[in-house]
């Protein structure tokens, strides 16, 4: 179990900062740039999670993997991202897989530290996002979680509610429902891509009124 969530948190960090990085090659970073939106992305929500669970100092500032793993993932895409013919689409499925990856690790590292289904469940949302957020404000880019419509919360939310009740309420493996929060918000995530599935909102009304007042 143990093996299975550093796996896991390596891989999500690896693609996060992945993301971060081809975000940083599209807005024209340096080196250096492109190397620190790559780590803050990828070790931003791991970092979060730790201090909502009290754990400090976060695992990714007292361990020297997570941040090496997220360096060289960024370095890769610094040297070779003409390999990637459309960064835009690049960058938002790479997003997908390392939310996937984090809302079922954080809701499962949660679980490792006692606290009810609901708290893991919150904990792995606040995972998923932490870095995209993070990611998207250095580059000054609208967050993914805030832009309109667009199906990013829900996905994480369903994700990590998988582990977190799964893992909490049955006796099936944790690394059993690890595996599935992580397909459930990455395919969710992707087919809203897909499809165009998207979330109301409140319609042109609201903001012709606002226009005349």
């Amino acid at each position: 179990m143990r093996v299975l969530q550093e796996i896991l948190n390596d891989l999500g960090i690896a693609v996060f900062a992945a993301s971060g990085a081809l975000l940083g090659v599209r807005k024209d970073f340096d080196l250096w740039g492109i190397v620190t939106v790559g780590v803050l992305t990828g070790v931003g929500g791991g970092i979060l999670r730790d201090l909502l669970l009290g754990i400090t100092p976060p695992t990714s500032v007292q361990n020297w993997p997570p941040i090496i793993v997220a360096a060289v993932a960024s370095l890769a895409i610094f040297f070779f991202h003409p390999t990637f013919t459309q960064l835009r689409r690049s960058v938002l499925i790479l997003d997908a897989i390392g939310m996937g990856l984090f809302a079922s690790s954080g809701a499962a590292v949660a679980i490792d530290q006692h606290v009810s289904a609901f708290a893991a469940t919150l904990v792995g949302l606040l995972t998923a996002v932490g870095g995209g957020i993070l990611r998207d404000v250095l580059a000054n880019e609208i967050p993914l979680l805030l832009q309109p419509a667009d199906l990013y919360a829900v996905p994480a939310l369903l994700g990590a509610g998988v582990v977190a009740v799964g893992g909490t309420l049955s006796s099936v493996p944790i690394w059993v429902w690890l595996i599935i929060g992580t397909a459930v918000a990455t395919g969710l995530r992707v087919a809203g891509l897909a499809f165009g599935w998207r979330l109301p909102t409140a319609g042109p009304g609201w903001r012709r009124r606002d226009a005349g007042t």
